[in-house]
């Protein structure tokens, strides 16, 4: 099963494209909360975690203590890169996992497409990161960046996260995108009516 690439800095109107293909039917594999589910749910993830940051990241009740690890890889980007080099293989075989799950559905006829963009289906990897990390290639067969003007991102970023200007600013300088390793870029500088019309355009010209 073919996997696209979804990514896009802060602000760019990432998740309103993966919700909007989930509404086509679209199984979209959002990094971030399957991220977040990793941490919640795998201990021994976390073990791992806990042994390359050489520090104790659970709490009373064996949970991940996010602040206590906000606090580490925020100090140094040594820490960040140990950080990585577990949580991004765990990740990565999470995902693929889930891919040959929805791989099935679709020829059990479990889950039914709809044809969007074409007659055989396809996934969607949303990620801002996976793109500039070697450890992805070849997971994905294609890639589509979302985009917008820099102002428009910062302005949305800040209105929907209620977050300093700065901080906004930090994280877009974090999460530039290689609009030339892209098979598609949408520009999101208009309305929602707008995102939907060129994300369909995008798609069908990736001949999946």
């Amino acid at each position: 099963m073919k996997t696209v690439l979804l990514t896009g800095g802060i602000g760019s109107g990432k998740s309103a494209v993966a919700e909007y293909l989930r509404s086509k039917g679209v199984p979209v594999y959002d990094s971030d909360s399957m991220t977040k589910r990793l941490y919640d749910t795998d201990s021994q993830l976390l073990a791992d975690m806990e042994k390359a940051m050489g520090a104790k990241l659970t709490d009373e009740d064996g949970k991940l203590d996010r602040k206590a690890l906000a606090n580490l890889i925020f100090s140094s980007e040594e820490a960040l890169s140990k950080l990585e080099s577990v949580v991004h293989p765990a990740v990565l075989k999470d995902f693929c996992q889930w891919r040959d799950a929805m791989d099935k559905e679709f020829r059990e006829g479990v889950r039914p497409w709809y044809r969007y963009s074409g007659a055989f289906p396809f996934v969607v990897m949303e990620s801002a990161i996976a793109m500039d990390k070697p450890l992805f290639e070849g997971a994905y067969d294609a890639v589509v960046v979302v985009d917008a003007p820099l102002q428009m991102r910062v302005e949305r970023a800040v209105l929907r996260d209620s977050a300093p200007k700065e901080a906004v600013l930090r994280r877009v300088e974090a999460q530039k995108s290689d609009l030339s390793r892209a098979d598609a870029v949408i520009n999101n500088d208009l309305d929602l009516d707008t995102l939907r019309h060129r994300t369909d355009i995008a798609f069908k010209l990736l001949y999946l």
